[in-house]
C-alpha cells in the first residue's frame, strides 16, 4: 500500500451530500475505490486515512458554490442540480452511473391534463423552475410556474397548482398521490463536477490519482468475468464473440484438445445474449463473476 505523507502533500477536498440516496451511493462508490475514512453523524468532514484526501458532507444545492469558491476541488451532485442553477464556473469531469432519474411534468388522474399540450394556461409547481421553463419555452406552451422548495405532490390537491415537475426515480411517489407521469423533460444521474478549466484539473497529479481509482470502479461495473472450458476448435469464435478487453487468456487443459480461456463480457442488456452464443460455439462449464476494479 502507498503511504501518504499527509503532513506535506496538499489534500484534495471532495464536498458529498450530507445524507440521502446520492451520499449513501457516493460513499459508497469512495470506499469501493479504496479510500479509507470514517463518517460521524457529528462531524462535517472526514480525512481519508491513506490518500491526501478531504471529504465534506454538505447539502446538495451547496456542493456546486463550494467548487466554484475553491473550497473543495471537487464534488459529487446531479445533472438536474447543475442544469438548474448554471454554474457557468462549475462543469462535470465525470459521470458516475449512479442516482439515476427523471425530471418529470405530471397531473392528477382525474383532471383534464392528458398531454404536454394541456398543460398550456396551466399552473406548475416545482423547484426545477429553470428546467421546466425551459422546456416548456421549447415546446411553445405557455403557462404559470409556482416555485416550491418541496412537497410538490400535494400542491394540486390544495389547489395551488393544477400540476407539477418534479423528480421521478420509480414512481412509487406519484402513485401514492394519485399523480400520472405526462412527459419526462430531463434525464440526470451523479457526476463528479470540478472548476472551469477541464485541463487545469486534470494536470493536478492527486486528482489523476484519485480518477484512477474511481474510474477503475466505475469500469468493473460494467464488466464480468467469465471462466469457460471450450475445444480448441472453436476458440477463435469464441474470442471474437467477446472481446471486452483486447485478447482472451487461454491456458491447456487436461482433456486433449481442450483449453480453459477466461475474459470478461459487457454486463448489459446483452448479457444472456452472449452466453447464449458462447454455449452454441462449444463453450460449457461458465464461472461467471464480478469484477472489483479494471486499470487500464
Amino acid at each position: 500500500m502507498v503511504q501518504y505523507n499527509t503532513t506535506k502533500q496538499k489534500r484534495l477536498r471532495i464536498a458529498i451530500q450530507k445524507s440521502g440516496r446520492l451520499g449513501n451511493e457516493s460513499i459508497d462508490l469512495l470506499k469501493k475505490s479504496g479510500f479509507i475514512f470514517q463518517k460521524s453523524d457529528r462531524t462535517l468532514m472526514s480525512r481519508c486515512e491513506n490518500f491526501p484526501l478531504d471529504i465534506l458532507f454538505l447539502r446538495v444545492i451547496d456542493i456546486p458554490n463550494m467548487v466554484k469558491k475553491g473550497v473543495v476541488d471537487l464534488g459529487i451532485v446531479g445533472e438536474n442540480t447543475l442544469a438548474e442553477k448554471e454554474y457557468k464556473t462549475v462543469q462535470p469531469v465525470k459521470k458516475l452511473g449512479f442516482g439515476k432519474c427523471t425530471l418529470c411534468l405530471a397531473a392528477p388522474k382525474k383532471s383534464n391534463i392528458k398531454t404536454i399540450a394541456d398543460f398550456s394556461g396551466k399552473i406548475i409547481a416545482t423547484s426545477y423552475a429553470n428546467i421546466t421553463t425551459k422546456y416548456l419555452q421549447q415546446n411553445n406552451i405557455s403557462c404559470e410556474i409556482v416555485e416550491m422548495s418541496g412537497s410538490h405532490e400535494i400542491a394540486p390537491q390544495l389547489g395551488l397548482a393544477d400540476g407539477i415537475c418534479d423528480i421521478v426515480s420509480t414512481g412509487a411517489t406519484l402513485e401514492a398521490n394519485n399523480l400520472i407521469n405526462i412527459q419526462k423533460i430531463f434525464s440526470s444521474e451523479a457526476v463528479l463536477i470540478g472548476k472551469e478549466n477541464a485541463k487545469e484539473i486534470l494536470q493536478n497529479k492527486n486528482i489523476n490519482d484519485f480518477l484512477l481509482r474511481l474510474t477503475s470502479v466505475l469500469r468493473a461495473k460494467k464488466l464480468k468475468s467469465v471462466i469457460m472450458n471450450v475445444p480448441n476448435t472453436s476458440i477463435e469464435k469464441i474470442s471474437n464473440i467477446l472481446g471486452a478487453l483486447e485478447s482472451p487468456t487461454i491456458m491447456p487443459l487436461a482433456k486433449k484438445e481442450w483449453s480453459a480461456l477466461h475474459s470478461v463480457i459487457e454486463d448489459n442488456a446483452h448479457f444472456w445474449d452472449t452466453i447464449r452464443k458462447l454455449k452454441e460455439n462449444g463453450a460449457c462449464d461458465i464461472l461467471i463473476s464480478p469484477i472489483e476494479r479494471v486499470v487500464d
